[in-house]
């Protein structure tokens, strides 16, 4: 018998409470936090939403090419990154290390790909104008107007 049997009395010692519910306290914390990211997400879409409708100088919309296909191609590599993330912990975790490093390495260059998308993106904007505190599609408190910190008249 160890020392720490002796001490402890051969009890388990229980580090976290038992969930009154199906699923392990964690994993409960994780979807509700899930849930709200969601909600809060929904809550601005609807904001953004009357704020748009209700705006006679709201900024013209993007063009759908090059702009909504490349935000498309980076959302695209933003979730399969995370199944390639997943697929290469995984393989680590069954102790396939060619195949961890693989997964690993391709969802590396998924994510140099999305930053390559990103600066061509932002390189664009700044072609056409946009600037730290100028807005060419409007005046200049469309964020702000959004976000309703600044009264802009």
């Amino acid at each position: 018998m160890s020392q720490s049997d002796l001490t402890m009395g051969s009890h388990p010692i229980v580090l976290e409470r038992s969930s009154p519910f199906a699923i392990p306290t964690k994993k409960l914390a994780m979807w509700l936090f899930l849930i709200a990211d969601a909600a809060t997400f929904a809550a601005c879409l609807v904001a953004y939403g009357f704020l748009r409708n209700g705006s006679i100088n709201w900024p013209t919309p993007f063009k759908f090419f090059p702009t909504v296909v490349n935000a498309m191609v980076m959302t695209f590599i933003l979730v399969t990154s995370s199944l390639t993330m997943f697929l290469g912990v995984r393989s680590a975790k069954l102790g396939d290390r060619d195949a961890a490093f693989r997964w690993t390495m391709l969802t590396a260059a998924g994510g140099a790909i999305f930053a390559l998308l990103h600066i061509r993106e932002w390189m664009g904007l700044i072609d056409e104008g946009v600037r730290l505190f100028r807005n060419p599609w409007g005046n200049g408190c469309s964020a702000p107007r959004f976000f309703r910190l600044l009264d802009c008249t």
